[in-house]
């Protein structure tokens, strides 16, 4: 059993997949790490960016559960370094919303600031893959669990959330 954290403005007790108008690393999903600061810097960032436009938003921090046992069943891609398949796939998910990898669940590295400059000079043809990859090695990457289907989250167990002080992650 491993703990997986979701930041976000309120706590997301039954989580569903998320599906938006650009694309995301792996795809639409329901986004968590299993890094408890990286999951509080979310929820900072987004409750500033909601109390800019007006609204008092609260930095909140959920836990889950999830049993890793269950993987025999699941489809799933694990992408333990960011390497050329994991390149391809944040390009493809990033470029074409309508992109599907078939994957049930997939982990990674996440494409934060720094790293998502570099993705962006590959999906416009400004960097070839090969030279973002040597840059990727000298970046700080935190970790994502993406949950990309129905049946995966049926084995995501909330456990609580937190409120998170917004005076920074």
């Amino acid at each position: 059993m491993i703990k997986l954290y979701h930041g976000s403005v309120q706590p997301v007790e039954h989580p569903r997949i998320i599906k938006t108008e650009y694309g995301r690393d792996f795809g639409f999903g329901f986004y968590s790490t299993d890094i408890f600061a990286q999951a509080k810097r979310w929820a900072v960032r987004r409750a500033k960016i909601m109390s800019r436009g007006g609204r008092d938003a609260h930095a909140i921090v959920s836990e889950y559960e999830f049993d890793e046992a269950c993987y025999g069943s699941l489809s799933v891609r694990h992408f333990p370094n960011p390497d050329m398949e994991w390149l391809e796939m944040v390009c493809a998910c990033r470029s074409d919303i309508s992109y599907s990898h078939g994957y049930d669940i997939v982990t990674g590295k996440i494409a934060n600031d720094n790293v998502g400059e570099t993705v962006s000079y590959v999906v416009q043809g400004i960097m070839r893959k090969e030279d973002a990859i040597e840059r990727l090695k000298f970046e700080k990457i935190n970790n994502q669990i993406c949950f990309c289907t129905e049946h995966a989250l049926a084995y995501l167990r909330f456990v609580g959330f937190s409120e998170v002080a917004r005076d920074g992650a």
